[in-house]
């Protein structure tokens, strides 16, 4: 069966060393580990966290967060090799937490929510942004060489990037990098806005799928919100997906006018009991998946 896990940002952002006894309510809840946001430097000791998630019965994996000033399709060169910097550090970090997947729009070229609005792109532009990004990648990519750390490239929806949106753009960059330790991973709160069909994406991703992220399409728990399920977990069986599936519930309940809800708030309670039924809910569901 799958591991299943939550995603740091459910709890805190920044995760510190404060926030280590969190673990223990994470593995209460029923999760397999924690995807822990790539903490900036200074903020967390990633030894210390590793160790700390083991003693709770958890293991890590890497969610890597990308800005203007570290970006692989910028068009500024020290943006770029911030970018491939960046990438670099998450190996390392990664190794020395125990993480095995680091995870996220790698490529960069983020829109609203970094400052930057989207803008029409000319085609020698386009060529060259895909040939930054490439080749940011591979040297990112030879950096994790020797190790079992791959780099788990997500498409964004249309409003976060303008650079990689589906999974058969996915498939395109891992085609042109060609590096082993580059792979997919797909986020079903994205693919809800941009793929035409969810099930046979995931079949296209077939073996470069390497990470998935399973998310209502509001970001709240799991069936709480429009996303088939049932179709989506025979779709990873199909593929015979082996590996781990994030859940990312940090949507919080409240509908007053003028709280935006891609803000992001720390929880008002203790939302174990809900995180335990979403992990619940998709057991179930990859368990029927199998059988049939």
């Amino acid at each position: 069966m799958n591991p299943i896990g939550v995603i740091s940002m459910s709890y805190a952002r920044p995760f510190t060393a404060a926030h280590f006894p969190l673990f223990a309510r994470m593995k209460a809840a029923g999760m397999d580990f924690c995807e822990l946001l790539m903490p900036e430097q200074g903020e967390l000791d990633p030894v210390a966290a590793g160790r700390a998630a083991r003693d709770a019965g958890l293991f890590l994996q890497l969610a890597a967060r990308v800005n203007l000033q570290r970006d692989l399709a910028s068009d500024d060169v020290s943006a770029r090799a911030a970018g491939v910097d960046y990438l670099c550090r998450c190996i390392d970090v990664a190794a020395a937490c125990g993480a095995t997947i680091v995870g996220g729009p790698l490529y960069g070229s983020p829109l609203v929510f970094a400052g930057r609005a989207p803008s029409p792109i000319d085609e020698a532009l386009r060529r060259e942004r895909v040939r930054w990004v490439t080749d940011g990648l591979r040297v990112a990519a030879q950096h994790a060489e020797g190790s079992d750390i791959r780099f788990a490239v997500e498409p964004l929806n249309r409003f976060e990037t303008d650079f990689c949106n589906t999974a058969r753009q996915a498939m395109a960059l891992c085609t042109l990098v060609d590096h082993a330790s580059v792979g997919i991973m797909l986020d079903t709160f994205h693919m809800n806005i941009e793929e035409d069909d969810l099930p046979q994406a995931i079949r296209l991703a077939g073996p470069l799928l390497i990470h998935f992220q399973a998310n209502e399409n509001h970001r709240g728990f799991l069936g709480t919100g429009h996303i088939d399920w049932p179709p989506i977990c025979r779709a990873l069986a199909e593929i015979d997906y082996p590996g781990a599936i994030t859940l990312e519930p940090f949507r919080r309940t409240g509908h007053l006018l003028s709280l935006p809800l891609a803000q992001w708030r720390p929880p008002s309670h203790d939302e174990g009991t809900d995180l335990r039924a979403s992990g619940d809910y998709l057991r179930g569901a990859l368990h029927a998946a199998r059988r049939t």
